[in-house]
């Protein structure tokens, strides 16, 4: 399991961030580098569940480990989730990276926002995760920022 660390200064205050890193309008924006039409579903509880899914309604189940709104939150990934929303936490290939986690840390810096996130990943997704969150979070920073981006 690699972690990878991702990090960018943002001229905005934590509270638009943290908005528009899981707001459902905003979610999608800055994931579609993940895949087309990325949904984030949430209790929004430490311990309940969160869903992050494709366009076609699969992907990952997990739940939040903690989380001080806008300051951190982070995610642990239990499982897969199919379209039918059968959930697979048990086999052999989710228990390889089963308890992984992702983090998002806000941090103020002198009325800026210092956006830290971590992603613990198999090797094999390492490329995939680095264009994600390269691009994600330079959309994430254009938003908050106001400013066009052009094409990512």
């Amino acid at each position: 399991m690699e972690t990878l660390s991702y990090e960018t200064v943002i001229d905005a205050p934590l509270q638009k961030v943290w908005d528009i890193l899981w707001s459902p309008e905003t979610y999608s924006e800055w994931t579609k580098y993940f895949g087309a039409g990325s949904v984030m579903k949430s209790d929004w509880k430490v311990g309940g569940k969160t869903y992050f899914l494709n366009a076609q309604g699969e992907g990952m189940v997990s739940t939040i480990d903690s989380m001080d709104e806008p300051n951190q939150i982070v995610f642990k990934h239990l499982g897969m989730v199919d379209k039918e929303g059968n959930e697979d936490t048990q086999s052999k290939e989710v228990m390889e990276w089963n308890g992984s986690f992702e983090k998002y840390f806000l941090i103020d810096f002198g009325g800026k926002t210092k956006l830290h996130a971590e992603v613990q990943v198999e090797k094999q997704w390492q490329d995939h995760m680095n264009t994600g969150f390269t691009k994600g979070l330079m959309v994430v920073k254009s938003l908050a920022e106001g400013v066009s981006l052009g094409s990512v």
